[in-house]
């Protein structure tokens, strides 16, 4: 895979849409590691890097705010789907996610999403025991005090 065209796809609310200006700064069979400004600006969120874990089913997001100052890691449980023909990549959001701050305080948040997708049925079972068990290796990573592992492909 060569530098792919990327596109996030979101169960909810539905939409993908086109990373056009995100960067892709490496690209091989188990990571992309990409930088970008903030897609809708938050009052602290302002750019960040990323690496998408491609073996994994799980990206690593660094936040900064505009002094390049880190706010948190953000850690989306996703799927990936690479269509060669057009090289793109569709990358899925499943909807649970980590976040982790500065000060080293572990919070995992929208799985009450999980549920909803389920009940709507915009998810299958299937995906849903494919994000939980993302979910608890990549939670095994960082309560194992193995995150550093994951950060070192970022951008510092």
């Amino acid at each position: 895979m060569t530098n792919p065209i990327l596109y996030r796809r979101r169960i909810i609310p539905e939409e993908c849409i086109l990373l056009k200006d995100d960067t892709i700064l490496s690209c091989d069979e188990e990571h992309i590691v990409t930088s970008w400004h903030a897609l809708h600006p938050k009052k602290d969120l302002h750019h960040g890097s990323s690496c998408y874990f491609l073996k994994e089913g799980f990206k690593v997001s660094k936040f900064c705010d505009a002094s390049d100052g880190l706010l948190y890691w953000y850690c989306d449980i996703v799927d990936f789907d690479y269509h060669p023909c057009d090289n793109h990549l569709i990358v899925t959001d499943l909807l649970a996610d980590v976040i982790i701050y500065p000060d080293g305080f572990v919070k995992v948040v929208d799985l009450d999403e999980l549920v909803t997708a389920l009940e709507s049925r915009s998810i299958s079972l299937d995906t849903l025991k494919s994000s939980l068990n993302r979910l608890d290796r990549l939670l095994n990573i960082i309560y194992s005090g193995n995150f550093d592992m994951l950060r070192r492909y970022i951008i510092t």
